[in-house]
């Protein structure tokens, strides 16, 4: 009994650096990608597929960990085991479901970059931030997420903070830019948040329909054949629009100069896979709807950076939404942390009522 609760325990101290890590790397791609790629935008990159292409393209780094842990199973493994490690576990089935999530990472990847590329980050990352209410949505639909009523006003507070951005959205218009551009990149912008917001309860239907055992491992095969199929559809945008005989001669003409046109492109590429691990981390340790919470309540970083790094506005509606966000973040783990305690409370309960019953029968 001593020893099962030991492994129990051991079982969710792992689980929880695991959480710890995948937090970590979402933060640094959530506030380090949006910056990364506007800057490719401010100082001369104009090819909106090139940039969507980057958000995946770096999926090759992938491979060191899964081969990592391939040597690591073998190292361990006896010639009595039951089973031999293999590099790749991954059935068709889920392989089958990991490229059609690929292609709506590629399509959301596509107008993601094309609202990065008309609009200054704190005002795109504001609307992503709606992509919560999307999450929470789908994610009641297709994966039965059960919600508490501070999940509900974490989803709700979170939804109008960006959407007060609709109000005066134009008044932080980069220059030579036309409302008809700035529009339809807030649009454009608005539907990656409304189909990301679709694919993340979508990688949790995934995981819940596994036919095989569900381990990290496997959840970093999923996440490589994500960004592959992702990455490939870019790339077919890329040959249609003409980008791979641009990029030489963008990179010459690159303000920055050329050498940091490739380290901006390659940083930013390395960076959007932090993202993607940690998002698909997050919900293998927990569920979609807290990967789109700290997706949504990483803005005020980002927020903050943009207005330091690129000298952007931040006007009455940005302070709004920043304090409606900061509001949802604050209700939604304030709920989680007394309904953590209201399971321990129980369980402790439940563990002292064998105990009570079996002195009871002593006595009598």
């Amino acid at each position: 009994m001593v020893e099962s609760m030991d492994t129990h325990d051991h079982n969710n101290s792992k689980k929880r650096a695991l959480l710890v890590l995948n937090c970590i790397l979402l933060t640094l791609g959530s506030c380090g990608g949006p910056m990364l790629g506007r800057l490719y935008f401010l100082h001369g990159g104009k090819r909106v597929w090139f940039s969507s292409c980057l958000l995946t393209a770096s999926w090759p780094v992938i491979l060191i960990p899964i081969t990592i842990n391939y040597y690591m199973q073998r190292r361990d493994s006896t010639p009595s085991s039951p089973t031999k490690p293999k590099l790749f576990s991954i059935k068709p089935p889920i392989f089958l479901a990991a490229a059609v999530i690929g292609v709506l990472t590629g399509l959301d990847d596509y107008l993601y970059a094309y609202g990065v590329a008309r609009l200054p980050v704190s005002t795109s990352s504001l609307i992503i931030a709606s992509q919560l209410a999307f999450t929470a949505g789908f994610a009641f639909l297709l994966v039965k997420q059960k919600f508490t009523s501070y999940s509900i006003n974490a989803v709700f507070l979170l939804t109008i903070g960006a959407g007060v951005l609709a109000l005066h959205t134009t008044n932080d218009r980069p220059n030579n830019e036309s409302n008809k551009q700035y529009m339809l990149g807030f649009l454009m912008t608005l539907a990656a948040a409304v189909l990301y917001g679709f694919v993340l309860p979508l990688i949790e239907l995934t995981y819940k329909n596994v036919k095989q055992k569900l381990t990290y491992s496997l959840v970093m095969e999923i996440q490589l054949v994500i960004s592959f199929f992702a990455t490939a559809l870019c790339t077919i945008g890329m040959l249609i629009n003409k980008d791979f005989q641009a990029i030489g001669r963008e990179a010459k003409e690159y303000e920055l100069g050329e050498a940091k046109y490739y380290v901006v492109v390659v940083v930013n590429s390395l960076t959007w896979q932090c993202f993607f691990m940690g998002s698909i981390g997050v919900i293998f340790c927990t569920s979609s709807l807290l990967s789109g919470i700290l997706i949504a309540v990483l803005l005020p970083i980002t927020e903050v950076l943009a207005v330091i790094f690129y000298s952007e506005k931040f006007q009455a509606e940005k302070g709004v939404s920043l304090a409606l966000s900061i509001w949802g973040f604050v209700s939604y783990f304030y709920g989680e942390i007394k309904h953590s305690k209201t399971k321990e409370k129980e369980a402790t309960q439940d563990n002292e009522m064998p105990q009570l019953s079996g002195r009871r029968s002593m006595i009598v």
